[in-house]
């Protein structure tokens, strides 16, 4: 005998339940999540057609280079999603070297400080025919290499000059433009940032003329100088903007080596002068 059975509908609840499993099901079976395209380029740039190793990492990092996204990448492990940004650059320590140290990489020399002592000579080595200190010539050489990859010819015009000679070139100044004229286009032997090596005055060949004049800063090279010195190291140390805490007039082509921790720190901070940075007078010379 056949017996029928009435089939009562399910309570909603189980409904559910059986749909939540049905899902989870298909999941286990394979169906794959949603996926999101990233981007693994390198953070790290040259930017002058030179290699990663002349180049600069981006917003003028560290010498020794700061982690960028693509190394951040390469890195990661098969759980790390990729694409995502390094952390920031640790902050500097502006107490590593001494402002006031002949020797110190961030020596301030200014109108209203001397080196000290005053006939201070520091240890050098020659970059194209110039005297530099040694730890300036990495990155000085790096410039002007980066430089000519980008079709700009940087000339070397000046690097260091002793007391002796420094004294030279100032009382030439005077003799042609009298002393108040002469401060404000030449410092006064002990007050030259060239004493200490670290210093250089560039020029270029697409307008000779303006070697160490204004005109400079509207050449190629100037301008080139202008948007990537700091990648490097330097400071254009004297600008219009700061001429009230150096003392000194413009001077586009007056490179001052700082390295590349302390260079990429002012130009986060927006800062243009050692002065600022150091808290040491500025200005004109005491009368």
């Amino acid at each position: 005998m056949t017996i029928f059975l009435d089939r009562q509908p399910l309570p909603r609840i189980a409904v559910v339940m059986l749909a939540v499993a049905f899902l989870l099901t298909g999941c286990a079976s394979g169906a794959a999540p949603a996926t999101y395209e990233t981007s693994a380029s390198s953070g790290l740039e040259t930017g002058f057609g030179g290699s990663a190793a002349d180049g600069a990492a981006a917003d003028g990092a560290a010498a020794d280079g700061a982690a960028a996204d693509g190394e951040a990448v390469a890195g990661a492990s098969a759980d790390e999603p990729v694409g995502v940004p390094a952390e920031a650059t640790p902050g500097i320590d502006l107490a590593a070297h001494s402002p006031t140290d002949p020797a110190s990489p961030w020596v301030v020399v200014n109108k209203r400080v001397a080196v000290d002592p005053v006939d201070y000579e520091p240890d050098l080595t020659t970059v194209r025919g110039y005297l530099v200190r040694p730890d300036v010539a990495p990155d000085l050489t790096a410039l002007l290499a980066a430089a000519e990859a980008d079709g700009v010819h940087l000339t070397l015009r000046s690097a260091y000059r002793g007391y002796s000679k420094q004294a030279a070139v100032y009382e030439g100044w005077v003799a042609q433009l009298g002393s108040a004229q002469a401060d404000a286009v030449s410092a006064r032997p002990g007050h030259s940032e060239h004493q200490t090596g670290l210093a250089v005055d560039v020029g270029g060949s697409s307008r000779p003329q303006c070697d160490f004049e204004p005109c400079f800063g509207d050449t190629p090279e100037g301008r080139w100088v202008a948007e990537h010195a700091r990648s490097f190291g330097f400071l254009v140390r004297y600008t219009p903007e700061n001429k009230a805490v150096t003392g000194y007039a413009p001077e586009a082509w007056h490179l001052r080596w700082v390295g590349r921790d302390l260079a990429g720190y002012l130009s986060e901070t927006g800062l243009s002068t050692l002065e600022e940075v150091f808290d040491v007078p500025g200005g004109d010379y005491r009368r």
